[in-house]
């Protein structure tokens, strides 16, 4: 392989193979090869949504389901949409369970790599780039359901097995993709949350020299800890790598408040927005490298006025991150309303056969991203009263004691029944009407998002 084709790190930027400055700007492929419950609307994990689902279809039908979803969900049309905004990276985030099976650890599907390879090879037909995103590790490399992660404890980093596993995969990506100038690198553990913080750093040394020993060319992207927002536990920074960051603002959240304004209990403006960037990247521009924003963006409320406050809130960072020269990665492409920029409408056939479900999601706010708690205060309420006065010192990791209640009570204990509910909305279906739901997601069935396109057409 001729390594000066590739995109490398030269001091705080990304270059070409000719050596010209490029600075990369896309999205992130969520709902994808990893799946979550606000993007596509089931409840809880992943993994409890199609164990659900195939109770209920059984194995023939449930294959020809997913086997739809998959193939429509990122198709050449997606991508050329993609490339007539003036992006060039897309961000794809992978779940280990397409290539290995618990029960027969390190042992590789290829499907999964064939199935990762018709999009790598749609991007690059459109001149996009993409970044493998490994998104899902065995054990659960943080504590939440974006993880597949069905518990709010991560075992990824207290058991060498997962970590063997994972190395092993990799080995197998880089070789895959290590002669194709088109993957613009690797990001091996998205939103690490290392509670000792002490493993991290070690292991991603490993991980780089089993890596670098198949494939020394590819960048690679390291998250930080904490999901990606603590960087103080590396030392030397590695060479040809990115540290990467996710910059969420405070009133991009559901539960945001105006901006600029007040959220949750902080006023937030734009010098905030930037002041929060500089903390987050202090790392990458005191070691003078260059800074990638992996994920980022607000969720809209479809009210006229808070969402074009939000749209405000978008325009404000992407106008910081050109002015450090920040590449980026917006979350996320596709969904089903809440945060993509192109989405299914109310009316598709799969959101009409799940609209219960939604409700429900929505009244219980099961969804961590999407949700509210105003229906549950009830039950919350005197558990956050105990836990104040029984734990007042109480602070788990990542983000302390009211987002871990959060987790134990709507998005495990509230979230769980829900997925068999979500299944039942699929029982007795023909095999044509459940590739008529899946095609729900094809990209002539969605919406726009006119607004967000213009937006980073400018970005």
């Amino acid at each position: 392989m001729d390594g000066s084709i590739l995109l490398r790190t030269r001091g705080s930027q990304l270059v070409t193979g000719e050596g010209d400055p490029v600075v990369l700007r896309g999205v992130g492929l969520g709902g994808w090869m990893n799946m979550e419950n606000f993007i596509t609307g089931y409840s809880s994990t992943e993994s409890v949504h199609r164990h659900a689902l195939r109770k209920v279809l059984g194995g023939d039908d449930y294959e020809a389901f997913f086997e739809r979803f998959l193939d429509v969900f990122f198709t050449e049309e997606d991508a050329a949409f993609l490339a007539s905004l003036g992006l060039n990276c897309v961000r794809i985030p992978v779940n280990y369970r397409h290539f290995e099976d618990d029960m027969a650890p390190f042992e590789l599907h290829e499907s999964g790599f064939a199935r990762l390879d018709r999009v790598v090879q749609a991007c690059a037909g459109h001149g996009l780039y993409s970044i493998i995103d490994l998104h899902a590790l065995p054990g659960f490399q943080n504590q939440h359901w974006h993880s597949d992660n069905p518990t709010h404890w991560s075992f990824f980093w207290t058991h060498r097995h997962f970590q063997d596993r994972v190395v092993n995969l990799w080995e197998a990506l880089a070789d895959r993709y290590r002669e194709n100038p088109w993957v613009a690198g690797y990001n091996p553990i998205n939103e690490p949350g290392d509670v000792s913080g002490t493993v991290i750093g070690p292991f991603y040394e490993r991980l780089q020299k089993a890596l670098r020993g198949i494939d020394p060319e590819h960048i690679l992207f390291l998250d930080g800890n904490r999901y990606s927002t603590e960087f103080g536990m590396f030392g030397e920074p590695l060479p040809n790598t990115i540290y990467t960051v996710h910059d969420y603002a405070l009133p991009g959240f559901v539960d945001g408040g105006p901006y600029p304004g007040t959220s949750r209990g902080r006023h937030v403006d734009r010098d905030v927005v930037e002041e929060t960037f500089l903390e987050r990247t202090r790392f990458m521009r005191e070691t003078g490298t260059p800074i990638w924003v992996g994920e980022f963006g607000p969720v809209y409320t479809g009210d006229p006025d808070n969402d074009e406050q939000r749209y405000r809130l978008l325009a404000d960072q992407l106008e910081i991150y050109r002015r450090y020269a920040a590449s980026w990665s917006i979350w996320t492409y596709k969904d089903i309303g809440l945060q993509g920029l192109v989405y299914t409408p109310e009316d598709s056939p799969y959101l009409r056969r799940i609209e219960s479900v939604v409700a429900r999601k929505r009244r219980l706010g099961v969804d961590a991203w999407g949700g509210l708690d105003n229906g549950v205060r009830h039950i919350l309420d005197p558990i956050e009263e105990t836990f104040a006065k029984e734990y007042p010192d109480f602070d788990p990791f990542p983000f302390g004691q009211k987002k871990w209640i959060d987790v134990l009570v709507r998005h495990i204990l509230l979230a769980e029944p829900l997925a068999d509910e979500y299944a039942r909305c699929f029982a007795g279906l023909s095999r044509a009407a459940l590739l008529e739901l899946a095609d729900s997601f094809r990209f002539t069935a969605c919406v726009r998002r006119g607004r967000l396109a213009e937006i980073l057409k400018d970005g």
